[in-house]
């Protein structure tokens, strides 16, 4: 499995011992929800498999995004360069196939390189020697999967299947001299949240914390996170997100606007389903829930759901382990575990991402590698999904294209360099507006403790805040007087990083009709009257 070629034909001894490389990536999961980074909620819910991988390698604690939404981190993942140089700033682009990609990079160099699960980039992936995608957004159940240009349609549990067909393609490699790269991406936990049969009911009688700010009254001055349409009691779809039914005894679902993911299920798999929730969800009916009891309900039942969906990929994280290690591969293969973003279990009122804040500007990021990175490691460096490739690369030795902006972990993981000298400010950039939740344009930097963020578009705010101090972000100090030269220095810090990062372009702002149009749009999607719509105006 280790390969002393350099390309096809020169053999030299820095690549004599070059690690496989799985990279194994989540859609929407949180850091919360890894029982390794010690949050309340996920002692409940914990994630032991997940969790081998910081016991024997390092867990990153500040691990960021450079836009946190879908297709960009992943476009950012596979080109080691912001949105605005790879060109995919927002889901239903397409993705420039035709330029220098990190798989491209270690098949010229020897790697055997394959890709299963999502892809999400509007394209055929290029660079990889296979491939195997659900196609577009893919399905919980019985998902269509491309495979060299031909769609089939396979029955089973999408997670499962991602699993077990990574597995089965890593046995393939058992004669091949080659090292390789894998990347497993899994849907899950994305929206809607659909556990396997096994998980159905794992959580029903748990009862998990929900954050202190769930009924979160913003700062005046906070009014981009105001016109937000990503509030759990208020934004989910009862039918689609919460699995609700629209009476007692009746397994027919409330308000499922697209039907596309319960019409999946065979009758025995959708009747099996309908046995496991029709007793929880007659007794929500029975319980006649109002106000702020059914938000805390709402919260309660996403979480559930969320979480007995997170348990699905730990296992898969688990069989991967144990196949490495039963069959002698995990001495010699990097394997890294992330989430495309972070995500919101509830702050804030919350669910989903895009934001700078925090809780979705950070995502998780664990790695292990034996003999090369220390068990039990705790990485504090500011470090962002822009490092992946250039890390990938430089443990396989192979070169770094000069278009790639991100800088190699590798120093850090091995103790070369220390976590303040790495990187002493991050960016970000937003670009998805007007779009689903209507969270506003917007970019920024984030230091060591501040973080200074612009809201653009239809909008003009500026916002900055003290992590060290304000870690929730509730108190917007921009303009604040005892803060005015740390912001003129943030200012001058931004500028500068914004020109590094070729981010200098002037921005399109959108018309008044078409915001209107996409909060009607959502309003219809909504299926409720026009209050959803005037809410947020």
């Amino acid at each position: 499995m280790v390969s002393c070629n350099k390309g096809d034909t020169q053999t030299d001894n820095k690549y004599s011992e070059r690690p496989n490389i799985i990279f194994i990536m989540a859609d929407d999961h949180a850091f919360q929800a890894i029982s390794a980074y010690g949050h309340p909620l996920s002692k409940l819910a914990p994630t032991p498999n997940i969790d081998r991988i910081a016991r024997d390698g390092a867990l990153f604690l500040r691990n960021y995004c450079t836009n946190s939404l879908c297709g960009p981190s992943r476009a950012t993942i596979l080109t080691g360069k912001f949105s605005n140089e790879n060109g995919f700033r927002m889901n239903g682009d397409q993705f420039d196939g035709s330029q220098v990609t990190l798989p491209k990079v270690l098949r010229k160099n020897g790697y055997n390189t394959a890709i299963i699960g999502k892809w999400h980039l509007g394209t055929i992936p290029t660079g990889f020697n296979y491939y195997d995608i659900l196609n577009d957004q893919g399905h919980y159940y019985n998902p269509d999967f491309i495979n060299n240009g031909d769609t089939t349609r396979v029955q089973g549990y999408t997670t499962d299947l991602i699993t077990e067909k990574s597995i089965d393609w890593i046995k393939k490699q058992k004669d091949s001299s080659k090292p390789f790269f894998l990347m497993v991406h899994h849907k899950a936990p994305h929206r809607n949240w659909m556990p396997p049969e096994r998980y159905y009911n794992l959580f029903d009688s748990t009862e998990f914390p929900l954050p202190k700010t769930y009924f979160e009254e913003f700062d005046s001055t906070q009014i981009a996170a105001q016109d937000q349409l990503m509030t759990i009691y208020e934004d989910m779809y009862e039918g689609y997100d919460l699995k609700m039914t629209l009476k007692e005894g009746s397994p027919e679902l409330a308000h499922d606007p697209w039907h596309n993911e319960f019409s999946r299920m065979t009758e025995a798999q959708r009747s099996r389903w309908d046995s496991a929730y029709q007793i929880k969800n007659d007794a929500f009916h029975k319980a006649n829930l109002k106000g702020k009891e059914l938000a805390r309900w709402k919260g309660q039942r996403f979480l559930q759901e969320y979480l007995a969906t997170v348990k699905a990929v730990d296992d898969g994280v688990g069989k991967i382990l144990d196949y490495l290690n039963e069959n002698g591969l995990d001495e010699n293969t990097l394997v890294v575990y992330t989430s495309d973003q972070g995500f919101y279990l509830g702050e804030n009122g919350w669910f989903d991402k895009r934001f700078m804040y925090e809780t979705s500007f950070r995502m998780p990021l664990l790695m292990q590698y034996p003999g090369r990175i220390k068990p039990n490691s705790k990485i504090n460096a500011m470090t962002q999904n822009l490092d992946f490739a250039e890390t990938f690369l430089d443990y396989a030795n192979a070169p770094v294209p000069e278009s790639f902006q991100g800088r190699s972990l590798k120093p850090l993981l091995e103790g070369e360099v220390s976590d303040e000298e790495f990187r002493k400010a991050l960016y970000y950039h937003y670009y998805d507006f007007p779009a689903f939740h209507m969270v506003k344009k917007h970019y920024g930097i984030r230091t060591d403790r501040y973080a200074l963020m612009h809201f653009y578009d239809n909008i003009d705010q500026w916002e900055m805040y003290d992590i060290q101090k304000d870690p929730e972000e509730k108190n917007n100090i921009y303009n604040v007087d005892k803060y005015s030269e740390i912001q003129k220095r943030l200012h001058q810090k931004l500028d500068s990083i914004r020109k590094n990062y070729k981010d200098t372009a002037d921005f399109q702002h959108s018309t008044t009709q078409q915001v209107d149009r996409a909060y009607e749009m959502f309003s219809k999607i909504k299926g409720k009257d026009s209050g959803y719509y005037m809410r947020k105006h």
